[in-house]
């Protein structure tokens, strides 16, 4: 009569080994006989992400991935190694992660060179606290390239982020850039003014202001924010119909579509007739103060319509913040700007964290490392 057939999941909790590495020593015995000088040799030492350290490079991407991936902090992996009957303090594990930072560091620069060659970079920054910094408000600046979706690409997708200590001034984004002259997309922060790149402005952040006024208006009522906001709809609607198109296409289409419009926008702009403090004359000022950046995106293909690329590649790091809160120290704050640089790019990447981090540092740790080979859009794992 046949058979009947069905499946159900079961959980089999994760598995510690301890791998033991035996070294035979030699020694000539004739030698020893003759009372002469002879030198014992040993196998060498296999090579290690933390030298005499009893951690593995799959271990190391376990507790990096729990805590940078999915915002487990060590306090709470500390208490899980304890269910498994391994003894692993938060502090032990907070050493490793530094250590960690030194080896990623030539794949990081290798990565920020990348970056730096490109033609577009898009940036954003959040505020951090440092406990043992008096809890001054430092910052966490992210650079990114390329999207942010695993679909094959010409451009590289690199997402890296900067801790900067208790600033946020201009001179941040200078120093990291350096003599970037490219493309820079950014919201309308006039720290970014101190670059030497071409700024790009954001329609999603004049968007939202004219969503603050249209809240503001009286309720079941359409006023001036409604048809602002028509405006940049249609603009949005443009550039959905370039998802599939080349850059060329994109710039002929948003020259001959979007540039009317937007040449209709700034007319009604200067025309309405607002009280500047108001929710609608502080986004009509806002978008007024920024139009020459606001435009630039339809000048080159290459260029998005808002900063959203860089708003999503900082969310990782702001969702991570409500669960761990702040960092305990400078070090800490540096090594999770590292460690989030290589999960995001990885990610970015279609590849999977704690594979390509475990192979990362098993190759890191080698002496004749080729970085170039450890690119996520070159590695091969397996």
């Amino acid at each position: 009569m046949g058979e009947e057939r069905s499946e159900k999941l079961e959980f089999i909790p994760a598995q510690i080994k301890v791998i033991e590495h035996v070294r035979l020593k030699y020694s000539c015995r004739a030698c020893e006989q003759k009372n002469t000088t002879t030198k014992i040799k040993i196998a060498p030492v296999v090579p290690s992400p933390i030298p005499k350290g009893i951690a593995t490079a799959t271990l190391l991407s376990q507790i990096i991935t729990s805590k940078y991936q999915y915002q487990l902090p060590l306090y709470r992996q500390e208490s899980l190694f304890k269910q498994y009957g391994i003894e692993l303090s938060r502090k032990t594990m907070s050493d490793w992660m530094v250590k960690c930072h030194d080896l990623f560091k030539p794949l990081y620069q290798q990565l920020k060179s990348t970056l730096l060659a490109q033609k577009v970079i898009h940036a954003d920054e959040t505020p951090v606290k440092v406990i043992k910094e008096d809890r001054i408000t430092s910052y966490m600046w992210v650079y990114c390239t390329g999207t942010d979706s695993p679909t094959k690409s010409v451009i590289p997708k690199i997402i890296l982020y900067d801790y900067q200590h208790g600033s946020r001034a201009g001179a941040c984004a200078a120093n990291y850039l350096k003599d970037f002259t490219g493309y820079l997309q950014v919201d309308g922060y006039a720290a970014y003014e101190k670059t030497t790149a071409t700024l790009v402005g954001c329609w999603a952040h004049a968007r939202r202001k004219f969503m603050e006024a249209q809240k503001a208006q009286p309720k079941g009522k359409t006023g001036k924010a409604d048809m602002a906001l028509s405006f940049i709809q249609k603009l949005y609607r443009i550039e959905i119909s370039l998802k599939d198109k080349t850059n060329d296409e994109k710039y002929r289409i948003r020259q001959a579509q979007a540039k009317p419009l937007l040449d209709k926008l700034y007319a009604w702009l200067n025309k309405a007739n607002i009280v500047p403090k108001s929710a609608l004359g502080i986004a009509i000022t806002y978008s007024k103060n920024q139009w020459h950046k606001l435009i630039r995106y339809i000048d080159d293909g290459n260029l998005n319509i808002d900063n959203n690329r860089a708003e999503r590649a900082v969310k990782p790091f702001v969702i991570g913040r409500k669960n761990w809160l702040f960092c305990n120290t400078t070090n800490g704050a540096n090594t999770s700007a590292m460690l989030y640089s290589i999960i995001e790019t990885a990610k970015a990447n279609g590849l999977i964290p704690f594979d390509y981090i475990a192979h990362c540092l098993e190759q890191l740790s080698q002496n004749d490392c080729d970085i170039e080979q450890q690119l996520p859009w070159n590695v091969k794992i397996g």
